[in-house]
């Protein structure tokens, strides 16, 4: 192990960016919670939402997680064929789990399902769309990441960046546990 790497804190301004972001993120769930059940008469989550098709998308960005986590590894050893492997294969899970969520918010939307038919789809796409904008800008991340990789090679402070970017790419996988438990889960049983 990097013996340098693990002497040196993470940077304060990741924490505070990343708690400001929980912030954001509950403050999203709350006010999803209040208008979960407002749907003015129309469909709620049990008649919108396809479990298995959430359920597949989870996986997929579960597993990009995974693939984060191979680029940390690489990032110690400064194995640049193993951190772009890993960062190219975390842009491809991400971006095709952005692709799913597109879909979904498409198919709704061509339902007439759209964000100002009910403050319970406002909320809906309010929060999962936060979320996905947040994927977009890791995978915008990932591309300087790559390019900086392609140029410099590996560096103690490319370890430190893929580090910070791997702590922002595993949050937003604990957000969507969250989104996937609460939103999709618990939103499609039916008491």
């Amino acid at each position: 192990m990097n013996k340098h790497l693990t002497e040196q804190p993470v940077s304060l301004g990741v924490w505070v960016y990343l708690m400001s972001d929980c912030v954001l993120f509950a403050t999203l769930f709350a006010t999803y919670a209040v208008l979960h059940l407002e749907t003015a008469g129309g469909a709620g989550a049990l008649q919108l939402f396809d479990r298995s098709f959430v359920l597949t998308e989870t996986l997929v960005l579960l597993l990009s997680s995974f693939t984060c986590g191979l680029a940390v590894l690489f990032s110690r050893s400064k194995n640049v064929l193993g951190m772009t492997t890993a960062l190219f294969s975390t842009f491809v899970l991400g971006l095709s789990f952005l692709g799913m969520e597109y879909s979904e918010f498409g198919k709704l939307i061509a339902e007439g399902h759209g964000w100002q038919a009910s403050a319970f789809l406002s909320s809906y796409f309010t929060l999962v769309g936060t979320h996905g904008l947040h994927i977009f800008i890791g995978l915008l991340w990932i591309v300087v990441l790559l390019a900086h990789l392609s140029v410099h090679g590996g560096s103690e402070k490319m370890t430190r960046r893929i580090l910070y970017f791997s702590l922002f790419w595993h949050f937003l996988d604990i957000v969507w546990i969250f989104i996937f438990s609460f939103v999709y889960l618990f939103g499609t049983l039916s008491l």
